[in-house]
């Protein structure tokens, strides 16, 4: 759906300019006056009027298609993308636009499902909807949460997030993101150069690092080798973090056990062995998509339209002038 109204009245901005959002401006609610808003939900065809656009909000879809607009669009100025990973918009950035991610938006969903997985896995609850199926009785003893060892790859707002749902699971938590720091209640977040040495403890790895150059195929023979006998590799992140080829060597061997919402290839083929390998659980990429994602969708939308129309500071840039360190990695 393409259509453009002007905004309700509000407080005048300092800018003037054309927005592109996916949802009704009465649906977002709070948008500044005198913007020229135009919605383009990603679903129908796409505008073929871009001179002007300012300010773009990527429709959430896996559609390549919003992101083929722009091409189209070089004066865009702003890119705000509804995914928490941004690694997909990169090679359609226009030149000196800024590109923002939707931090905020899934660390409450994607949290949620880490821990889903991660008890589903530890508990067996994979085969008790077998047994169910087929008449089983699987009585027996099953392994806990309580008392593991967790390690958080990727301990950014995700990563946090999942941090916080462990709180009340009676496990011990080890924090590892890019480098090391100390959070702001003074836990320790060890160094990505530590990982070697601290995978041989962990029973639970969850891996909420974003897909960087850095981190693609991080997840290698040699890192999955240096996990516990039993362990459970648990990934909420991007599928290309993980090598495929030596996930299922390891899994085959019955030495680990795996959780997935993200695969590499995704969508995972129908007669990919991944799908039937031993000891895996595999949900279909749908981390952040949960009721919790409008609300806070909208919340980001009208956040982010009113600082740029005033001129303020946006959040959440990850490429583009303003862009460093920290942020542009995805902690």
């Amino acid at each position: 759906m393409a259509t453009s109204t002007p905004s309700p009245a509000a407080s005048a901005p300092t800018k003037r300019g054309r927005v592109r959002i996916p949802y009704p401006p009465d649906q977002v609610g709070g948008l500044p006056g005198g913007l020229g808003i135009e919605v383009y939900d990603g679903v129908g065809a796409p505008p073929t009027e871009h001179d002007g656009v300012d300010f773009y909000v990527l429709p959430y879809t896996f559609d390549p298609t919003p992101l083929r607009v722009l091409a189209e669009m070089p004066q865009v100025r702003v890119v705000q993308t509804l995914t928490a990973g941004f690694e997909h918009v990169l090679p359609y950035l226009p030149p000196g636009a800024v590109l923002a991610n939707g931090r905020g938006i899934h660390e409450a969903s994607t949290a949620e499902l880490a821990i889903a997985l991660t008890l589903a896995s530890l508990r067996g609850v994979p085969a008790f909807v077998r047994g169910q199926d087929s008449g089983e009785w699987l009585a027996g003893f099953y392994p806990a949460l309580a008392d593991k060892t967790v390690l958080i790859l990727g301990y950014g707002a995700i990563g946090e997030a999942v941090d916080r749902r462990l709180a009340g699971f009676e496990a011990e938590v080890v924090r590892v993101a890019r480098t090391a720091r100390t959070t702001a209640d003074g836990a320790p977040v060890r160094g990505l150069a530590e990982l070697p040495g601290l995978l041989p403890a962990a029973d639970v790895v969850i891996l909420t690092t974003p897909l960087t150059d850095d981190t693609r195929g991080l997840v290698d023979a040699a890192f999955l080798a240096r996990m516990r006998d039993g362990a459970l590799l648990v990934n909420v992140s991007r599928g290309p973090v993980v090598d495929t080829k030596a996930l299922l060597a390891e899994l085959a061997s019955g030495r680990i056990t795996a959780a997935l919402d993200v695969t590499d290839p995704e969508p995972l083929p129908a007669d990919h062995p991944l799908r039937y390998a031993p000891g895996v659980l595999i949900s279909p990429h749908v981390g952040g998509s949960s009721s919790a994602f409008l609300p806070r969708a909208l919340q980001l939308i009208r956040r982010q339209v009113t600082a740029w129309a005033a001129g303020e500071p946006l959040a959440n840039i990850v490429a583009g002038p303003g862009a460093t360190g920290a942020a542009a990695s995805g902690e």
